[in-house]
């Protein structure tokens, strides 16, 4: 298979869906111009003209609301909103509207559109370093997904354009150079599917998006030390696949879950209580959580790197629950 960048990856799906699909359209902040922020849609602009690929001023809740007034007549927009931290603008649109037409229409209406965006730190301080796929996943309504590879990318944002439902698919801004192997042609992945990306029989440790990649590289670096890691990725938050971690616990006895936002009423504290609920039997030890420093994003790289999860923290939570 040939080997492509996770941005490359995104352009290939959002390419071969509007080829396919003449109701696929993209919209947001310097698209056609400059391909975007992360240049994802660099290219697109040529192709499919400005009909399908309309930059927009930076008005994110005019972007959302343009996306669902078209989803309900019968398109399928893909918004793109440059950074996780801007769709705080448009939040009312997402929680209030393109989440909850569906159910006050009673089915009448549906709302088939995809909101891009990114998520993540790199030296942006305090307001563009955040991520809040937990306030998204929050909310009924709405499908929240955070592929980590090239190949779950590519996949799962075909699945969503294609889905009826909204999804959130929230990007990492330090994933889009990351290469992995992703087939030619046509193919999906499944929304609300977890994927057990690596087998062990001692911890099951349970990852997403940003920290997949160092949990794997701890994994790997314990194997030459005699101790067997499974790793999952969850890959979906909204739907939530529970059923291959607690598989795993029931295997392994010992649970880890790793994220890159803040500790307090996040994604690991509900697959920790999903997991004491479905699988407490089969625990052996308490449950170990890595996750983000619980303050504002610093700005100096020494700070920042501090404050997120290191390989050094997943190896440690691993050695606790041990």
């Amino acid at each position: 298979m040939p080997i492509i960048t996770y941005r490359e990856a995104l352009r290939q799906a959002i390419q071969e869906e509007m080829r396919q699909d003449p109701g696929v359209w993209i919209l947001g902040q310097n698209i056609a111009a400059y391909g975007g922020t992360y240049a994802v849609t660099k290219g697109l602009f040529e192709e499919f003209g400005a009909e399908r690929v309309r930059d927009t001023p930076i008005a994110e809740a005019g972007i959302i609301g343009m996306a669902i007034g078209s989803a309900m007549n019968g398109t399928r927009p893909i918004a793109e909103i440059m950074s996780i931290n801007f769709t705080l603008v448009a939040i009312d649109q997402i929680i209030n509207h393109a989440a909850k037409l569906h159910y006050m229409f009673g089915g009448q209406w549906s709302v088939p559109m995809v909101i891009r965006t990114a998520s993540g730190y790199g030296q942006l301080s305090a307001t563009h370093s955040q991520t809040f796929e937990n306030f998204y996943a929050y909310i009924p309504g709405l499908k929240v997904v955070m592929p980590a590879t090239p190949y779950d990318a590519k996949g799962m944002l075909k699945a969503a354009i294609r889905d009826n439902d909204p999804v959130m698919f929230i990007e990492h801004s330090n994933l889009y150079g990351i290469k992995g192997e992703v087939p030619e042609g046509d193919y999906v992945v499944p929304l609300g599917r977890s994927d057990v990306k690596r087998a062990g029989t001692d911890v099951t440790v349970v990852a997403y998006s940003s920290m997949l990649k160092p949990t794997l590289q701890v994994a790997e670096g314990l194997q030459g030390q005699g101790v067997s890691v499974e790793v999952v990725d969850l890959r979906s938050l909204r739907p939530l696949d529970l059923a291959p971690i607690v598989a795993s616990v029931k295997k392994t006895n010992r649970l880890v879950v790793v994220e890159e936002g803040w500790r307090s009423y996040g994604v690991g504290a509900e697959v920790l209580a999903s997991v004491q609920e479905q699988a407490f039997d089969w625990l052996d030890a308490p449950i170990q959580r890595v996750a983000g420093k619980e303050v504002p994003m610093p700005y100096a790289k020494n700070l920042e790197k501090l404050c997120v999860p290191s390989e050094a923290d997943i190896e440690a939570a691993i050695r606790a629950v041990l």
